[in-house]
């Protein structure tokens, strides 16, 4: 189980350039997802302009369901996509656009129990600090074996990591949608914040 908690408005607001639609997943049963406060985003969105269309669905994280959701819509047609989901969610959305600016609107806690419709801590570690908006939407933690926030060690070869040969180096494949993206300067040095993996359902509470 987890945690999805809106992020603080001026940590993902000057990434939204463009035409942007807006993706929120109504969540998991097994998700304490913030309804009311991402509801209320939306509208804020909607009403000034910052965003043109926003599309409501559920199971984010499953890429067909996804897709089916988001026929009718003129995805092609926007530059940037904001996400309000879990991390998996997010990832699920730049998986597929990878030519867009797909930004995160949440951080992901984790709580005790089990997982929802996908095995989530496979592509989110839910470490309460999500770092996707500066990677492309590939989570540095995860992709990397080294879970490193601030490129790669130097020790990959032909573009695997040295831990394990069979992986691919997640630093290489940040690297590659960057460039995609034409974000490849000006990326901010990250400081990772440890005390927020060691957050409790309680302390949220």
């Amino acid at each position: 189980m987890l945690i999805t908690e809106l992020k603080e408005k001026n940590t993902f607001l000057p990434f939204m350039q463009g035409k942007t639609a807006i993706i929120c997943c109504e969540g998991c049963k097994e998700v304490h997802y913030p309804v009311e406060q991402a509801d209320a985003l939306q509208k804020e969105l909607l009403s000034n302009g910052s965003a043109a269309f926003a599309v409501v669905t559920d199971y984010v994280c499953n890429p067909e369901h996804l897709l089916l959701q988001l026929q009718k819509h003129a995805m092609n047609d926007v530059d940037t996509i904001l996400v309000v989901s879990c991390g998996v969610g997010v990832q699920t959305v730049a998986a597929h656009f990878t030519g867009k600016k797909v930004i995160a609107a949440c951080d992901t806690y984790p709580l005790p129990g089990a997982q929802g419709v996908t095995p989530l801590e496979y592509d989110c570690s839910q470490c309460g600090e999500c770092y996707l908006n500066d990677t492309g939407g590939i989570c540095p933690i995860t992709a990397c074996s080294k879970s490193l926030v601030n490129g790669q060690c130097g020790g990959s070869k032909n573009g695997k990591c040295e831990v394990d040969s069979g992986m691919e180096c997640g630093w290489e494949k940040i690297y590659r949608r960057l460039e995609k993206l034409g974000r490849l300067t000006g990326q901010p040095i990250k400081i990772r914040n440890y005390a927020a993996d060691l957050i409790t359902a309680e302390a949220k509470n």
